[in-house]
Order: C-alpha cells, then structure tokens, then sequence
C-alpha cells in the first residue's frame, strides 16, 4: 500500500462515502410526513419505500451487509475477460465497518489510509430529488431532514478533517437559498447539488438559468465549494426511451446500452448549461467540482465549446475554455486515463477521489498515485493534496515524516 509517509505530503481525498442508518431521512421529518419514506419487508429482506411507491434503486438500503471496497475493480478497469457480474465479482459481503457509518472510527481509518482529509458523500440519498421532482416543496423539505441527519450524526466539519456535503437544491429560488444559509450557519464548507435540471411546478429546466441568479449570488459571496457529483440525474427516462422499457435507474447494475450511451452525458450537459447559460460568467467566483463522473469527457466537451466559440463568439462573454479552466475542477475515476485529462485541464484543476468505501472504488485509496505514472512531483501534490486543501480553505497539515 501507498502511504502519505511515501507521497512525502498530506493527501486530501476528494470522494469519500458514508452508509445511511435507517433513520437518515426520517429522524428528523415532520409528523405530516411520517410516511413519506418507509422500510417494507419483502422476500425476507428490507426495501425502501418512497411515497407508497418501492424503489430499488440501491437494491440492500439498510447497508446491513455492503460489497467490500474496491471488490468491482477488476470490472471498472476493464479486466473483466469472463464476464462476470457484479454480483458475482463482490464476492461474500461484509458486514459494515463503524467507519462506515460515524465519523470518530472514520478519523481512525483515515489515519490507517494515510488520508490526511476528506469530502464525504452520502450514498442513499441521490435517489430524493428524481423521487420527489414533481413536488419541490417535499424536496426542500426532504433535504432538509437529512442535511439534519447528516449534522447531527457527522457534523458538516469534522475535525476539519472529515467535510460532510450538505444536499442543496435551487428547485425553488427561495428554499434553495433558506437551506443554504442553514447549512452555512452550522459550518458547511462545501455543499452538494444534483448534476441535473431541476424539477418543480414550472417543469424541468436547467439550474443556471437567469431566474436562478439569486441562488447563484450567494454561493458565490459565500465562497462555499459546490460539487456536482454523480448522482440519479434523471437520464434513465431518456434511455428507456431507447429500449423501450419503463423503470428507474437502480445503482450498481450496469447495463451495455446504457454504459455507452451515457458516457458522462449528464456531466457534460450540467457543465455545458453552466458555461452557455451565462451563470458562470455572471458570477465568475462560484466554483463547480465534478465529483465520480470521470473525466474521459473533458475532451468531448471542450471541443464542442470550441467549435461553439468559432461559429458564435459574439453568444459568449468569456472564451468558454477558459470559463472551463477557470471555474471547474474535475475528478477523475481511478481507471481513466490521465494525461489527456491534465494536459487539458492542467494538473491545478484535476484531484483525487478514492470512492472509498464503494465497491467501484479503490481498495487502497492512495493507490490512485500509481495511476499518475510519470506526473512531476509538482503535479502529483497538486492532485493528491494541495487543489482540494485550496479549494476548501483548509490549512495544510505537516505531513507524517516532518511531525516525527
């Protein structure tokens, strides 16, 4: 195993995961909503019902047993020459770690992992906003019970070491900005949206339009960091559309049409609305960080901002390559390949995420340095360490070898 003693510098770890308890969405909901989500006994095992209606959208939702971190590498990178199946790549599942689940053991295995820092996603909860998006006034108030959860379990900043992602959305001006200052008063320093339109009574649209300009006013005078990362976005419908079926988008089951045909297109299309849109020229200081959407798309995206810039430069008030460069930091998978991605970006706009504990993920978080091959000493701390302390604000700790 690689260790920040080798690295020679403190790692922050951009993608970190948490497992919900049961209670994480319903602890802290209005009496009025007490069924709004529910456990259901099915077939022996617990499903997660939402608005009477069952979703198997994480098919164990307990996180009684989890695959172990890391067990679907061999299918994430590509050497899968037998075909096997997910299911059958995970392997005996394993009973959750208390790091899984609370941050004082998760303190602990970060300091075993050599991580000095991290950002931390929930797992369950992108599934509340597509659930809820007819409804944005059950959104807010969904996403207001589990940012409670998620404060009352984890802190949104623990130890300034473990930085928890409060759920944010603009679906309503309003509540987006009333929630937003919520988490900010408790010490958010970065904050999660959906990479996705949002949905209300308007219909969907895309959150960087001008009438979400007051959203985007403050993010920006707050300085907190938003991270899009990937998440149920919506885009099963358009897929169902090719194949002709019905059905929502269920985590951890990939399928081959769906596998091409996304190719981080929600990503790219968030990204893009950003850019086009004007929001990121109209508040140049918000910052976007695409968190466990790759990044073998950058190219793709930056040609076609390219070619828009060559055929309408008048429909632009900044370059939108630089918009790009300026404004958006990417994180790649472990298994992409990098060089393109940082000879496009630079290497100041690139940082690593582990997806640990994610069965997708890297065992070993600090592997992923191995990945970086023949990057300078330079630009490997910038992506292992230094973009993510800067992004978030944080002082750099000494590393290991200097406190001995």
């Amino acid at each position: 195993m690689t260790t920040s003693k080798d690295l020679g510098f403190p790692v922050f770890d951009a993608d970190h995961h948490l497992y919900e308890t049961e209670d994480a969405f319903t602890r802290h909901l209005p009496a009025r909503h007490k069924d709004l989500f529910r456990f259901v006994e099915l077939g022996g095992r617990k499903k997660l019902v939402v608005r009477n209606t069952l979703t198997e959208f994480i098919p164990n939702p307990t996180f009684e047993v989890v695959a172990a971190p890391g067990a679907h590498m061999a299918f994430y990178s590509g050497n899968n020459p037998e075909g096997r199946s997910l299911r059958e790549l995970s392997g005996k599942p394993i009973r959750p770690l208390p790091a899984f689940r609370e941050p004082a053991a998760r303190l602990a295995l970060l300091d075993e992992q050599g991580v000095a820092a991290c950002l931390l996603f929930p797992t369950l909860a992108s599934l509340i906003e597509e659930r809820l998006r007819d409804d944005p006034a059950l959104t807010q108030i969904a996403i207001r019970a589990f940012n409670d959860w998620l404060y009352d379990d984890w802190t949104y900043s623990y130890a300034d070491r473990i930085l928890t992602t409060p759920i944010i959305s603009p679906c309503d001006v309003e509540g987006g900005i009333t929630e937003l200052e919520r988490v900010l008063e408790r010490g958010a320093r970065a904050i999660l949206v959906r990479p996705a339109p949002v949905a209300g009574l308007r219909g969907l649209r895309s959150p960087f339009l001008p009438e979400f300009d007051p959203f985007w006013a403050r993010v920006q005078e707050a300085g907190v960091l938003v991270a899009l990362h990937a998440s149920d976005s919506g885009y099963q419908d358009y897929l169902n559309t090719w194949e002709g079926n019905t059905g929502e988008y269920v985590a951890f089951k990939p399928k081959t049409f769906a596998y091409v045909a996304d190719g981080g297109r929600t990503i790219q299309d968030t990204l893009a609305s950003a850019i086009c849109h004007g929001m990121l020229d109209r508040f140049p200081g918000v910052r976007l960080i695409s968190v466990e959407n790759g990044g073998s798309w950058v190219g793709l995206l930056a040609r076609n901002l390219e070619l828009a810039w060559k055929k309408m430069p008048r429909e632009f008030p900044t370059h939108p390559i630089e918009v790009l460069r300026r404004n958006i930091w990417i994180n790649p998978f472990w298994e992409d390949s990098l060089d393109g991605l940082i000879s496009l970006m630079g290497a100041d706009r690139v940082c690593f995420g582990s997806d640990y504990p994610h069965p997708e993920g890297l065992a070993e978080p600090l592997s992923f340095a191995d990945e970086l091959g023949d990057r300078t000493p330079a630009e490997i701390e910038k992506i292992m360490s230094a973009n993510m302390f800067d992004l978030l604000g944080l002082k750099r700790p000494a590393p290991a070898t200097a406190q001995a």
